[in-house]
C-alpha cells in the first residue's frame, strides 16, 4: 500500500467523483433494499434474540477495536504517529488483515441486521444506526478503491479511512452502546 500522491487537475477530480458515486451508489441500494424489505423479526444468524443482541454487540465491540488499532497502523504507515519512527515491514500487510478481519466480521452482523430488521427510520437510533450502516459498506468500497488508485490528493485517504472509523463509532455505539446500557442510549 502506497501513499496516493500529490495530484490535482480534472483527473483527479473525475476519479474522486467516480468513487464517490460508487459509493453512494453501494449505500442507496442497501437503503432502498432494506426499506422495500419486509423484515423477518424470527430470522437469527446468533440464536435467540438475546444471543444475538450479545453476539453482534460482542462482534461490534471487536470490530471498534480493531478500528483504533487500524486508525495507529495507518498513522504509523504514513508516520503521523509522533514518536513511532518508521514502520517496520510487517506493519503494512498486518493492517490489510486486521481490516479484512474487521470486515468480515462485519458481514454477519450486516446480514442479520438486513434480513431481521430492514433499514428502520422509527427513531432517532434506528434511523442513525440503519444509515451508518449502509453508508459503512459504501464508505469502505471507497477506501478500497481510493488505497488502489494512484495520482489522487494525498487528504482523499485519511478522509476515506476517517470516514470508515467515524462509522464504525456511530455503529457500536447505537447498537453495543444501546445493548450494554440496558437498551438506553447516554446522550439521545
Amino acid at each position: 500500500m502506497t501513499a496516493p500522491q500529490r495530484a490535482g487537475g480534472l483527473g483527479a477530480a473525475l476519479r474522486l467523483a467516480a468513487i464517490g458515486l460508487v459509493a453512494v451508489v453501494i449505500a442507496v441500494a442497501l437503503i432502498v433494499i432494506g426499506r422495500v424489505h419486509t423484515p423477518n423479526y424470527y430470522f437469527s444468524l446468533f440464536g435467540s434474540p438475546t444471543d444475538a443482541l450479545r453476539a453482534k454487540s460482542l462482534l461490534a465491540s471487536i470490530v471498534l477495536g480493531a478500528a483504533v488499532v487500524q486508525v495507529l497502523l495507518a498513522l504509523w504507515i504514513y508516520r503521523k504517529l509522533p514518536l513511532a519512527g518508521a514502520a517496520p515491514r510487517p506493519v503494512r500487510p498486518a493492517h490489510r488483515i486486521i481490516g479484512a478481519a474487521a470486515f468480515l466480521l462485519t458481514v454477519p452482523v450486516a446480514i442479520h441486521c438486513l434480513i431481521a430488521y430492514g433499514v428502520q427510520f422509527t427513531d432517532l437510533r434506528r434511523t442513525v444506526h440503519s444509515l451508518a450502516g449502509c453508508f459503512f459498506y459504501g464508505a469502505f468500497t471507497a477506501k478500497v478503491l481510493i488505497v488502489q488508485s494512484r495520482r489522487l490528493p494525498g487528504w482523499a485517504l485519511p478522509v476515506a479511512g476517517g470516514t470508515l472509523a467515524l462509522l464504525i463509532l456511530a455503529l457500536w455505539y447505537t447498537s453495543a452502546v444501546y445493548y450494554y446500557n440496558n437498551f438506553s442510549l447516554p446522550g439521545f
